[in-house]
Order: C-alpha cells, then structure tokens, then sequence
C-alpha cells in the first residue's frame, strides 16, 4: 500500500500598507501563528521578507495584501515586488493572494463592531467614531462613505470619522460628536491597528476591528484560494497590477471607454474593464454581515468597477 505524503503546509508572508503601518500592527500574528514567516512593508522589505521565507521553507510562499479595503495599491505594489522573483527555480513556489479584504467587507466588520458597542437608544445618545490613518484624499473620502453606509444600516443616530495624522484628527472627530448632541463616543479603527494611538478623554476605545482568530482564518482562507490557483498554474503575480484600475480620478480610454488585458501565455480568457462615469446608485447592505469565522467571507457587495471577461480573438 502507497502511503501518501501531504504537501507541505504554504508558508505565508503578509504584505503592509497605511492600514497596518506597514506591518507593524501585524507582529502579534506573526508571533501567535507558525506558518506567518513575516509582516513587511511592500517594496524592498517586502522583496527581502519572501527571499527570506523562500530560502527556509521547503513548500510554497503566499504573500497576502493586508487591506481592508481602504489601500487599492497594496495590491499592484506587492506585485511589482514579486514580479522579479517568480522566475527561474521559485516559479511554481511563490503566490500572491486576493486582498484580505474590501470596501464591502470593512463596512460589514465595522457593523459588527458597532453592534457589539451598542446604543444609547434611537434619540440623542451613543456616536461611533471611525479612526484610520490618514492616506490619499481618495482613501480618506471613501471611508466618508463607508461611516455613512454604517450609520445607516445601524443603531448609532452619529457615525463620524477621523484620521491619525489627517483631518479631522482624533480629537476633532470626538469634539464634533460631542457638538451633535451625542452623549458617548466610541472610537473603533478602520484598520489593522489601534483606533487610538493615544488616549482621548470622554472616548472609550472600542478595541480592534478583528480578533487574532477572526484575521487568522481569513488568512488562511486566502492562502488555501491561492495555493488551489497555483496547482493550476496561476500565482496571482502578473495580474496584480491590475487592481489599481477603477480608483482614483476616471479617466477614458477613448470611443466605447474599454480595454482588454491579457493573461500572459496560456491565459484562456480576456479580461474587459468598461470605464466612464463611476457614480452608481447605493449599494444596499445586507441586514447582518458577520464578522467572519473560520476565515469564512461574504462574497463582496459590487461597485461602481465591472469586470467582463471575454473570450479571446480567435486567430
């Protein structure tokens, strides 16, 4: 009888953006989970934490972007720092993942979050304020929009926001909250890291937006996609770059407003992005979105970017 040998187990190293500083706020994973070789910041570090991770493992390395949806260039970054490894003897043992997370799923975890802090009833009571780092006026202005998608899928009657080191600050957030009437204000991060760096008074720190087990399933999750996608031949690599289309400011790609990427050699479909004005209507939010358990996700809501895949010209 044949005894079988299991595959060995990926070895994974997380990708850090503005919402972990720059991996940072990821250590304790590291340091709770064995296959976690490393948190790094994209670029060289990156670069140097899977050479790393590559030469003390003997299976394949999964590098996982560490978004929450608030970085669409975590991606395209960590990409481009993979892209020159993924020759020569490491093909075949390097991936990179689907994001951690995105706008969707972030609306949903801060729903959960603010759920389990509560309200002071449906008049005057209990604000949420929604703490990040300050990033680029896309990101900041696209968390505007998630707080308003919070507040109004919940029971909090204020759900503001502020930024570490942008404007509003912390401070000023909790101040305007207090000017609205609230009588209580909760800050909870939309982020990898705390939702206050430093206390604030009258500002009760709601505490991190996931737990260790909740963000260790939803990596694992991801790394089993991966490892799936890599038995087939595809890493993750080259498409990566692609995920900065649809942010920013619109732009046109010409008559029709469409473009077609390829998949590199023996890609089996094309891949469409239709451009031109992004402002859809509301998108509707289920009535609960689980924080998620077991690294289970619900399948993001979608927006204003369409993907169409089509077959390729036939020569």
């Amino acid at each position: 009888m044949t005894r079988r040998h299991a595959a060995p187990a990926a070895t994974v190293v997380l990708a850090g953006g503005h919402e972990s500083d720059g991996g940072r706020d990821l250590a304790a994973l590291v340091e709770r989970e064995p296959t976690v070789h490393a948190a790094a910041a994209v670029g060289r570090p990156l670069a140097e934490a899977v050479r790393s991770a590559l030469a003390a493992a003997d299976g394949p390395v999964c590098v996982v972007p560490m978004t929450l949806g608030r970085d669409p260039g975590l991606v395209a970054d960590a990409a481009r720092a993979l892209r020159w490894l993924a020759d020569g003897e490491v093909r075949g043992r390097l991936a990179l993942t689907e994001p951690f997370g995105g706008r969707d799923h972030l609306v949903g975890w801060l729903r959960a979050a603010a759920g389990a802090h509560g309200a002071d009833g449906p008049g005057p009571g209990g604000a949420l304020l929604v703490t990040a780092p300050a990033a680029g006026p896309f990101e900041d202005a696209d968390l505007f929009r998630t707080a308003r998608l919070v507040r109004q899928y919940g029971r909090h009657r204020w759900v503001e926001v502020a930024f570490a080191g942008g404007d509003p600050d912390p401070a000023e957030g909790a101040e305007r909250c207090r000017l609205l009437g609230a009588r209580t204000v909760t800050a909870v991060p939309a982020s990898f890291g705390p939702a206050l760096r430093a206390g604030l008074p009258g500002v009760r720190d709601g505490g991190p937006l996931l737990g260790p087990a909740a963000i260790a399933g939803v990596v694992a999750a991801r790394t089993a996609a991966a490892l799936h996608l890599l038995g087939h031949g595809e890493d993750g690599i080259l498409a990566g770059p692609d995920a900065e289309h649809g942010h920013g400011y619109a732009h046109s790609h010409g008559p029709g407003g469409a473009h077609t990427h390829g998949h590199g050699p023996g890609g089996t479909h094309g891949h469409t992005h239709t451009h031109g004005h992004r402002l859809q209507a509301p998108v509707p939010v289920p009535a609960a979105v689980p924080v998620p358990s077991g690294g289970r996700l619900p399948a993001p809501l979608p927006h204003g970017h369409r993907h169409v895949h089509t077959q390729p010209p036939q020569h």
